[in-house]
């Protein structure tokens, strides 16, 4: 449906029914009378799959609340269902306020997944993911790669089936990117498609990026666990890919894991096989591009790994 609307049905479906959008196994309707909030759905999920269909996982809005907040310092409230799960926000971070209440959607009432925070990137068939802590550089590496020609599988969310371990689901949404990684990014890959830059938000300056053409086409696609990698970016560092023990590595998955304590045994057997079939590795760097010739080469190598083996399986 998607390509029977134009700007002005998006936007106008947005600000009175609302608009249905498919992102990768969810359905979201969004409503919002927040002119920022149409354009911004507009930019980002206009190319996504888009219906009219009445039943949607999740139904949200981003509204002004009554009173003087409305009118004075206004502020929006995020809406799920009839449910206000935040605190009131500025209105000029109305967008973030919409993208950060879908992260909370995804991991409060998904649990037919193990959701960890991590981001996730594929190329060759191969899933790497990379969990972080804030500041890690994380999301500022992801958007370098997917500008490189990787596909993105999410920028904030990890969605592992707990019916099917040894894949990842894609979750592509625009990624969020913040303070001094903001002209970095765009001074790294300038043809990308950017947000309004919104300062002074509990996460500093913010913006997103919208995903590459392809990465939305194929957003239906799992893809295979193959590497995790925990980076760390360091002002003035050199490039050092770092082999990590898999104990270490279940541990800090678990304490990033949004469900993993919620899951319980499922839990633990998902994050156990995920970890048990990846090669784990710390990545600290400074350099973009030396970052993505280490990420080319290393999955180069994979893929020439699993061609090897195979081969030699059809000789024996």
């Amino acid at each position: 449906m998607n390509g029977s609307l134009s700007s002005n049905d998006i936007r106008n479906k947005i600000q009175t029914a609302g608009l249905c959008i498919q992102i990768g196994p969810f359905s979201v309707r969004a409503r919002s009378s927040i002119a920022s909030v149409a354009e911004g759905i507009e930019r980002f999920y206009g190319d996504y799959p888009l219906h009219d269909q009445d039943f949607c996982d999740f139904h949200v809005g981003i509204h002004p609340p009554s009173g003087i907040r409305r009118w004075h310092r206004p502020q929006i409230n995020f809406h799920l269902d009839d449910h206000i799960p935040f605190k009131p926000m500025p209105k000029d971070q109305a967008f973030a306020t919409f993208e950060w209440g879908l992260n909370y959607c995804i991991s409060s009432y998904a649990q037919e997944y193990l959701i960890i925070h991590s981001a996730v990137v594929e190329k060759n068939g191969f899933a790497i993911i990379m969990p972080a802590q804030p500041g890690s550089g994380k999301s500022t590496l992801t958007a370098a790669l997917v500008s490189r020609g990787w596909r993105l599988l999410s920028d904030e969310l990890t969605l592992i089936p707990l019916s099917k371990r040894d894949v990842v689901v894609p979750i592509t949404r625009p990624i969020n990117i913040k303070n001094a990684s903001i002209e970095v990014i765009k001074s790294f890959a300038p043809e990308q498609t950017f947000g309004t830059v919104v300062n002074d938000t509990a996460k500093g300056t913010v913006t997103h990026m919208k995903p590459p053409t392809e990465s939305i086409d194929r957003i239906n696609e799992t893809a295979q666990q193959r590497l995790i990698i925990f980076p760390q970016f360091r002002r003035g560092s050199d490039t050092h890919l770092t082999p990590r023990s898999k104990a270490q590595s279940f541990m800090e998955m678990a304490q990033q894991s949004f469900n993993f304590n919620i899951l319980g045994k499922t839990g633990f057997e998902t994050l156990k096989d995920t970890v048990s079939r990846c090669d784990c590795y710390d990545f600290r760097y400074s350099s973009l591009e030396e970052a993505m010739t280490t990420f080319d080469a290393l999955i180069n190598q994979q893929d020439a790994n699993l061609k090897s083996h195979t081969l030699t399986e059809d000789i024996a």
